[in-house]
């Protein structure tokens, strides 16, 4: 006899009844497999196995699909915002249906609505449709350097993007180490300041950014360079670099996001100052 179980799992742990129904599982053969908690029934007319990832639990409870940064995260992609309450994707006509413990954001974007999970594709552009241009860069620029988005894809994601918004592919690198490089990349462009990126300098190694000849900009995010190791590293590679003649401004996740009208002013003191002497 057919395993339910057996058979969600191959089908990605979710599927509707009437998917399990064309693999061979009985209606009745399902009702005992939920009766016995085999598997779930997650919504009328849809099933996964128990060990679904709650927030996935909950976007299927809802009516729809996990997406935007939730769904680009376990996707693997560095995102913007830290908020973990599922965003879900239930259609224009979707139909959402009540749950316990519902945190969820329901999206009414046009498509046919996937079980699960929305590929890296579709997650971006409805990222940009909810959180706007510097949430979708920095988890584009992530997806490029991670391999998780090819430029075909990329190029299809321009061409449905809204044209005011095309240029932000255009610029997108696949060399960003982190999505706080590609935040602050982004809008340093926006006020005409060019950088270059991933920059290898002999007797330094490799920074984040140089401007101009003389000036290192480096971030830091939130996972690195906290404990005293690698702040004794960060503190020899800035003394090597001003042997150099370089200066090094080093800013923090905390700085990045939440005070960026310090990080702006101090790079423009920067870039003054060096002028003024060189």
């Amino acid at each position: 006899m057919l395993d339910p179980r057996a058979t969600l799992i191959s089908l990605g742990g979710i599927a509707r009844g009437t998917t399990l129904q064309a693999h061979g599982i009985s209606r009745p053969r399902l009702s005992r497999a939920v009766r016995d908690g085999e598997v779930e029934r997650l919504r009328p007319g849809v099933f996964g196995t128990t060990s679904v990832h709650a927030e996935v639990r909950s976007a299927t409870q809802h009516g729809g699909a996990l997406t935007c940064a939730v769904a680009l995260r376990k996707h693997g992609v560095w995102v913007l915002n830290d908020d973990l309450r599922p965003h879900v994707w239930v259609g224009r006509r979707g139909r959402r249906f009540e749950h316990r413990g519902c945190r969820c954001t329901s999206h009414y974007f046009l498509g046919d609505v996937p079980l699960g999970v929305v590929d890296i594709e579709t997650a971006l552009l409805q990222l940009h449709q909810c959180e706007g241009d510097e949430s979708f860069f920095a988890s584009l620029e992530s997806a490029l350097n991670l391999r998780k988005l090819s430029r075909a894809a990329a190029l299809r994601i321009r061409r449905a993007l809204p044209a005011l918004a095309r240029w932000l592919v255009d610029i997108a690198r696949s060399d960003a180490q982190s999505g706080l490089e590609s935040l602050l990349r982004l809008r340093l462009h926006i006020i005409g300041i060019v950088l270059a990126s991933q920059v290898q300098i002999p007797g330094v190694g490799r920074v984040d950014f140089v401007v101009g000849d003389r000036l290192i900009i480096e971030v830091d995010g939130k996972e690195n360079h906290s404990g005293p190791d690698r702040r004794h590293d960060d503190l020899v590679r800035d003394a090597a670099a001003s042997r150099l003649g370089y200066e090094t401004l080093r800013f923090t996740y905390a700085q990045v996001v939440h005070d960026w009208s310090t990080v702006q002013a101090a790079i423009l003191a920067a870039m003054t100052r060096l002028r003024d002497h060189a």
